[in-house]
């Protein structure tokens, strides 16, 4: 992985676990499950049709309040295998701050809630 995306998936990690009050290791992998009577509760329409479509689905599911389990697993970031360049990246950070800044504004009131 560049270096320039570790650093910005650590920093990223950091603020959404602040702003979501969570203790997750990372939110940027990609690789989730879910059960299917959860999937039935998510408000999918309201989401981006972009990579930030994870990051948006794992705010909703922290703010109905459920349970999270984390498995770990082996990432490599090939050059080959990687779809998203770095001004992909770019936005996909500032659409991860997005979310967690309006996950904030909700639980403080100030915008709807995510779910």
């Amino acid at each position: 992985m560049p270096w320039w995306k570790y650093i910005a998936n650590r920093f990223l990690t950091l603020v959404e676990n602040i702003f979501f009050g969570a203790k997750l290791s990372e939110y940027h992998s990609g690789y989730r499950a879910y059960a299917r009577s959860l999937l039935e509760k998510l408000p999918f329409e309201s989401n981006s049709d972009d990579f930030v479509f994870d990051n948006q689905i794992l705010a909703q599911v922290i703010w109905l309040g459920c349970a999270i389990g984390e498995v770990t697993c082996p990432a490599r970031y090939l050059p080959e295998a990687s779809s998203i360049d770095f001004w992909r990246s770019v936005r996909y950070g500032l659409g991860c701050l997005m979310t967690a800044l309006r996950f904030r504004l909700a639980r403080c009131g100030l915008v709807r809630p995510l779910a």
